[in-house]
């Protein structure tokens, strides 16, 4: 009940958009304009921070997380096993909501460079458009654009393919010189440099899906784009791994590592407080839905303190007992305040490894481990109260781990900070950095730095793009035991838009 309250709430707002009811006269200054910008940032919440719409599409149906069906509960007439499964349609309101929320970006953006802003606010509104275009692509392959000003009632025009990357990449070079250096829940200078990294890294992926060309000249841009990151100075790893995603991230000394993130905001549609709460058993006061798999959680050394710690911060529990409370839990759980173990009814919550889509038995409830990556703000800890974590999208040692895969794709290597100038060197200085605490590697296979890749960015959205760019997604993974069709390394174009745009044309093989 919970939780269908939260989406009924939620979703009406998700056709708001910024400007729409105002004049060119009307906003004449830039007391308006920052108003307007504001709302083109707000349209970035409810699609990445719920949970409910860019993370099904781009981590659910990977390896790394799974939605088992307990009884009734989070059943949603299997939309969440089709994610996983790969078994989606063009009905699926999963792919439909996040299809319109990210046109809605692309729109709010576009609205604005009409009603006079200045060239940073018109910098940052063309950066957070091509952001949304950038997921468009990813996820659908075709981006639906307007003018400024041009008429809502015409078919919005299409972009595909490398049509739409080029014109991305054009936007993003336009625009970086007006962006200013930080912060970093502002879009800069250094999130735009990392978006081009994206950008020129899956580039190959963008024009062949299932079977990737990489070229030298695309991995030099990355490396040299990686470059003028990590020389800036402006970025760090911070004493703790789960610093860069606790309540008070925002502070630059404490996430070190964030290069771009989303502003904690009041109005109703932050929502990363479902990071916690759809993880968590009832127990802990969580809605007991998503967990990751144990070949995944196995990826992780013992050592490794990004698989789990006892993580202390302003607002946490007394902790007594020394819990993981961040991190991937499993076993017995307890009460972060007494340090007595915790009971679900009768039952002890104990989180066991095994999990399956479909959980029976009297003990469904606890199959699953559950990823905790934002440590919890217990003063916001359910919404419309907002939790003050800022949500992350960049960080910095995306940006090592993506100058190691071009040097390890033909680009040729270079010296930049402290991290060595080799994919092995860049890789273990991640590794054997005190907040990550794992030794180093001696070797360096393509599936060494997937695993990299994953252990240091799980649940941050970059799975799906991840395994497809290493030609992984469509094999066999736990509960997914067969190769799925080609189909699936896009997504379908939603049905509703099929029948409202002529432009658009439905992806292959759905």
């Amino acid at each position: 009940m919970i939780f269908s309250t939260i989406l009924i709430y939620s979703c009406t707002k998700l056709h708001e958009t910024a400007g729409g009811n105002l004049t060119s006269v009307q906003v004449t200054n830039d007391s308006s304009a920052t108003v307007l910008l504001r709302g083109v940032y707000n349209s970035l919440e409810y699609p990445f921070t719920s949970y409910l719409q860019i993370f099904p599409l781009a981590d659910i149906s990977t390896d790394e997380a799974i939605v088992p069906t307990r009884a009734n509960n989070w059943d949603d007439n299997g939309i969440w096993r089709d994610l996983h499964q790969q078994k989606w349609n063009s009905t699926s309101s999963i792919i439909h909501d996040c299809f319109n929320s990210l046109s809605g970006i692309v729109f709010a953006a576009t609205d604005l460079l009409q009603y006079n802003p200045t060239a940073q606010q018109q910098a940052e509104a063309r950066f957070l458009r091509a952001w949304a275009m950038y997921w468009q692509v990813d996820l659908f392959d075709q981006v639906p654009y307007r003018e400024p000003g041009e008429s809502v009632v015409k078919a919005a025009r299409v972009r595909k393919g490398m049509e739409a990357l080029d014109y991305i990449i054009s936007e993003i070079n336009a625009v970086e010189p007006s962006l200013p250096d930080g912060p970093a829940s502002e879009a800069n200078k250094y999130a735009a440099k990392t978006l081009l990294m994206k950008c020129y890294l899956n580039k190959a992926v963008y024009i062949n899906r299932l079977n990737p060309v990489f070229v030298a000249a695309d991995m030099d841009t990355v490396i040299s784009l990686a470059d003028e990151i990590i020389n800036s100075g402006q970025y760090s790893f911070s004493r703790n791994y789960f610093d860069n995603f606790s309540p008070i991230n925002a502070n630059a000394l404490i996430g070190k590592e964030n290069i771009f993130t989303q502003q904690s905001n009041p109005d109703g549609n932050y929502l990363v407080s479902f990071a916690w709460l759809f993880p968590l058993d009832y127990a802990q006061g969580g809605f007991n839905g998503f967990c990751t798999l144990p070949d995944f959680y196995n990826k992780f050394d013992t050592a490794d303190k990004r698989r789990g710690t006892a993580y202390s911060y302003p607002n946490s529990r007394p902790n007594p007992g020394n819990r993981v409370n961040v991190g991937f839990l499993i076993g017995q759980q307890y009460d972060l305040n007494t340090d007595d173990s915790l009971y679900s009814g009768l039952l002890p919550v104990i989180y066991t490894a095994d999990v399956q889509n479909i959980e029976t038995g009297s003990n469904l409830e606890m199959p699953g481990i559950r990823p905790i990556k934002y440590a919890p703000d217990y003063l916001n800890f359910y919404p419309p109260s907002p939790a003050t974590n800022n949500f992350v999208y960049f960080r910095l040692s995306d940006v090592l781990l993506m100058k190691a895969e071009a040097i390890s794709r033909g680009g040729i290597p270079t010296n930049a900070g402290i991290y060595g100038n080799t994919a092995l060197a860049l890789v273990n200085a991640i590794r054997t950095n005190p907040s990550r605490g794992v030794s180093a590697l001696t070797s360096l296979s393509p599936n060494d730095l997937l695993d990299e890749r994953g252990r240091e960015l799980w649940w941050e959205n970059w799975r799906r793009q991840d395994m497809i760019r290493f030609g992984k997604f469509l094999l066999p993974f736990q509960e997914k035991d067969y190769i799925s069709d080609p189909k699936y390394l896009i997504f379908p174009i939603p049905d509703e838009q099929l029948a409202v745009n002529p432009n658009l044309v439905q992806n292959p093989g759905y």
